[in-house]
């Protein structure tokens, strides 16, 4: 399966690099890591690939000579010394915290050789490394295969010129939906996008995302520190998927945990990438001010996961409008898996906007960072008139930009709060979630 992905270009830059420094790849199990890394192997003479699941290859991690390492590498793997380009993959790093804490020995000794470490779990692993090489090695996050690169899945290089020019045409619409329409259902684990490609059967997968999703409870119920905890753990990831809306911590799937015993496992998915924590802010101008008393919602690693555990596939094959299947909160959170695939920060979360008063509440979907805005979105099919909550933050705030996320054609439209404000609507097809920067970017340019 030839996938094109952002992160492929990122390694070819660090490859070509002159300050080049030992590279950490980051994810959840199963995004793709190891696939990337052979695939970029590609480009080098001589490569060695450890496996720390692997006792032998764990075991040449004991000393801190690196020129042992190396040398021991080589012999263990058959690969013949020689002057030319270099890759080590340190692959599953996250079961030897002295391997992660001899990356900067890499670095400061052997800077010809071309050095990539990744694993799952690493913010675990990190907590047991004594001294973490902080600024010697660099890091790049790798999320599940966002709309673009499932295109690039699928060879369909005319579908994905068309998600690149903007605006996009009327006469593509219809197509570009049906393709993600499909790919909401499917999701962006790539092992299952490689399944579908090849079957075109979505109830063949059924077996891989539960392997997937077991293998994610395995591994967080290793960290669990005693059967508590761990009990506490199994329960929340079993029950999280089915909440729908903002959770309680307190009594979470009508269990009898205490706040704190959910608050430390939910925590610890979180660490994981496999459930995050996103909390609303009521900032209405930058920055983004996350409010830790207010209740927060989930935002899982994979909606065609979440949508596989929640038994949805089969329905979602004839509904027209993904909003109005399961009370829209299926593609709100693949739009939001979209956006955080478009940023390369770690830990980046795009947050939603609340307003909680005596005799108000609103609620805006997401809220956007862009240069000294915050730009509201919503996810919302019907009429213009329905976006009350978006028109409170829009007189509240100091720009006259929003965004509305739905099933029909691009266009962008002016029109006044109920207050008198004038303001500039963008309504965005779903398919574009992960261009949305760049469009933010066309509204403003096009509305001055």
């Amino acid at each position: 399966m030839n996938i094109t992905r952002k992160a492929y270009a990122y390694l070819l830059e660090w490859k070509a690099s002159e300050n080049r420094k030992p590279l950490l790849l980051r994810g959840a199990r199963q995004v793709g890591k190891t696939t990337l890394i052979r695939d970029l192997a590609r480009e080098f003479s001589n490569y060695i690939e450890l496996n720390l699941e692997r006792e032998a290859d764990k075991n040449l991690f004991i000393t801190d000579d690196v020129s042992k390492i190396l040398n021991a590498a080589y012999l263990l793997k058959g690969v013949v010394p020689s002057k030319k380009p270099t890759l080590l993959f340190i692959d599953e790093i996250q079961e030897s915290p002295k391997a992660i804490q001899l990356l900067r020995y890499f670095f400061e000794e052997k800077p010809d050789l071309y050095v990539i470490a990744a694993g799952s779990l690493l913010e675990f692993a990190m907590q047991q490394v004594p001294s973490f090489p902080v600024g010697r090695i660099d890091h790049l996050y790798l999320h599940p295969l966002n709309f673009e690169e499932y295109l690039g899945g699928l060879n369909h290089t005319n579908a994905m010129d068309i998600l690149k020019t903007i605006p996009v045409p009327d006469y593509a619409h219809q197509i570009m939906l049906d393709l993600y329409h499909e790919y909401a259902i499917i999701g962006g684990m790539p092992e299952i996008v490689g399944q579908y490609i090849d079957s075109k059967n979505i109830a063949m997968l059924s077996k891989t995302y539960s392997s997937l999703w077991q293998t994610y409870t395995d591994d967080v119920e290793k960290y669990a520190r005693n059967t508590t905890e761990k009990n506490v753990m199994r329960h929340v990831i079993q029950t999280a998927p089915y909440e729908l809306d903002r959770i309680k911590f307190e009594g979470f799937g009508n269990s009898n945990y205490r706040s704190r015993e959910v608050g430390e496992a939910l925590r610890s998915l979180s660490l994981a990438r496999i459930i995050q924590l996103v909390y609303p802010t009521t900032n209405l101008i930058p920055p983004i001010t996350p409010n830790l008393r207010k209740r927060p919602r989930f935002q899982f690693l994979d909606t065609g996961l979440l949508n596989s555990i929640l038994g949805l596939q089969g329905e979602m094959i004839t509904i027209q409008d993904l909003n109005d299947f399961h009370r829209g909160k299926i593609i709100h959170h693949l739009i939001c898996q979209e956006i955080i695939s478009t940023y390369d920060e770690l830990r980046y979360i795009p947050h939603f906007w609340v307003r909680e008063e005596k005799d108000a509440n609103s609620e805006v979907d997401i809220v956007l960072r862009h240069s000294e805005y915050l730009i509201p979105v919503e996810v919302k099919s019907g009429k213009q008139g329905r976006l009350r909550s978006l028109h409170q933050f829009i007189d509240r705030t100091n720009h006259p930009y929003a965004i509305r996320m739905y099933a029909g054609s691009f266009s962008i439209e002016k029109h006044t709060t109920p207050s008198g404000k004038l303001y500039y609507l963008m309504n965005l097809p779903y398919y574009l979630g992960g261009r949305i920067t760049d469009y933010i970017n066309y509204l403003i340019k096009s509305t001055k």
